[in-house]
């Protein structure tokens, strides 16, 4: 996979980039990532890439020629361009094993009030982090870049990722390490039973029970399939 950032403040990304996971990925060519500088593609003398917007208002807005020579530059057949914007749709975790599957990734950073809408066309798809409003895309672009790069296979272990939570739209099942009790605070006995079906049962039920306590929305968004009913009517009995 490549992933072409585009950006203002190309800095922003140095220690990132050379850090953990997204550091290994790059050096194993599992992913190549490049970022950017929309500046190098201004013809302003200045380096200029915003201007005041038409039909007045305040700041300022970022100008269509920088975006659009870079578009073209960096485009070809297989890109999916992306804008990181807090009018797209919200990014999850279904959204990134999806773009595992794009072989070229161009993410657009903008700043200020945003860009001139003319780039709008040149974009396959918006993406949000959430809903409220940062200064730039920069830090959106790193988590899209960094949620999407630990799924490309080989970067971690696939089992890792195969319990992440919110796949399957549940959330993972408590952990827990040395030591076995500390200050009273005990280790759940089942963990140290060493039997393999009795720790996937609990495993199950408390990523039901976890996501119910935690986020109801999965629950009411993404209901509880039969099996998972069996799996609770199960665990409550066997912990009464």
């Amino acid at each position: 996979m490549i992933i072409d950032i585009v950006t203002i403040f190309p800095d922003f990304f140095n220690e990132f980039l050379r850090t953990s996971i997204i550091k290994r990925a790059q050096d194993n060519n599992q992913v190549v990532i490049n970022v950017h500088n929309l500046r190098d593609y201004s013809d302003n003398k200045h380096h200029q890439v915003d201007d005041t917007p038409y039909g007045g208002g305040v700041g300022m807005v970022m100008m269509f020629p920088p975006f659009y020579r870079i578009i073209k530059a960096l485009k070809k057949e297989n890109s999916k361009v992306i804008f990181l914007t807090p009018q797209g749709n919200v990014f999850n975790q279904s959204m990134a094993e999806t773009f595992t599957s794009y072989e070229h990734i161009i993410l657009l950073c903008g700043h200020y009030e945003g860009l001139d809408a003319r780039v709008l066309e040149l974009v396959d798809l918006e993406v949000s982090i959430g809903d409220y409003v940062l200064t730039g895309g920069e830090i959106p672009a790193m988590i899209l870049v960094d949620a999407v790069t630990r799924l490309i296979p080989g970067v971690i272990m696939e089992e890792s990722h195969q319990t992440d939570s919110l796949t399957n739209n549940r959330l993972k099942f408590p952990q827990y390490t040395k030591p076995e009790c500390f200050e009273g605070f005990k280790v759940p006995e089942v963990l140290l039973s060493g039997h393999h079906k009795n720790i996937a049962d609990y495993r199950q039920y408390m990523s039901i029970e976890t996501t119910i306590q935690k986020r109801p929305d999965l629950i009411e968004k993404f209901p509880l399939t039969k099996e998972e009913l069996k799996i609770i009517k199960k665990g409550i009995e066997k912990n009464k």
